[in-house]
């Protein structure tokens, strides 16, 4: 690592993987897109090396999956740090549970399919979601997960 590069974890440390990960080409013996390791997992940084000399990666060895995966910091909280699962994740496709409106006026109809941009864990109420709905353009909205279900793809 260059001396100019603070690293958030050094070797041995517990991490907690807060995106599920794929495969970006670099996992030997899988094809790129296949799942490897899923949120929530907890591993151990056995190595800390750069991407293009400025991009941190953590080689991080999830125990349980059997598997030494190269980790971005954003992608990483410390193991003890608290932890809320989520059932969506940052890119992944949304439909409305339920018609949304604010001030009688609606919003997103049932089934409107939208984007998450942020997971929110410590919301009020629980977890919740900066969406993008398809049918909303230029428009970011928080919604409560109950009001979420997965978009099946080919819908």
């Amino acid at each position: 690592i260059p001396p100019m590069m603070n690293t958030k974890w050094e070797y041995g440390e517990a991490v907690r993987l807060i995106r599920n990960v794929r495969n970006d080409g670099t996992y030997p013996g899988l094809d790129p897109g296949d799942f490897l390791v899923r949120r929530g997992s907890i591993g151990y940084v056995v190595d800390v090396g750069t991407f293009f000399f400025f991009l941190i990666i953590y080689s991080v060895n999830f125990l349980e999956e059997g598997k030494i995966v190269g980790c971005r910091e954003e992608e990483l909280i410390g193991g003890d740090d608290e932890w809320t699962p989520s059932r969506f994740e940052f890119r992944e496709k949304v439909r409305a549970a339920k018609q949304l409106s604010v001030g009688g006026q609606v919003l997103v109809e049932l089934g409107a399919v939208g984007e998450v941009i942020k997971v929110i864990r410590d919301a009020e109420n629980g977890v919740s979601y900066h969406i993008h709905f398809d049918s909303l353009a230029g428009r970011v909205l928080q919604i409560p997960e109950a009001f979420l279900e997965a978009h099946k793809t080919g819908e």
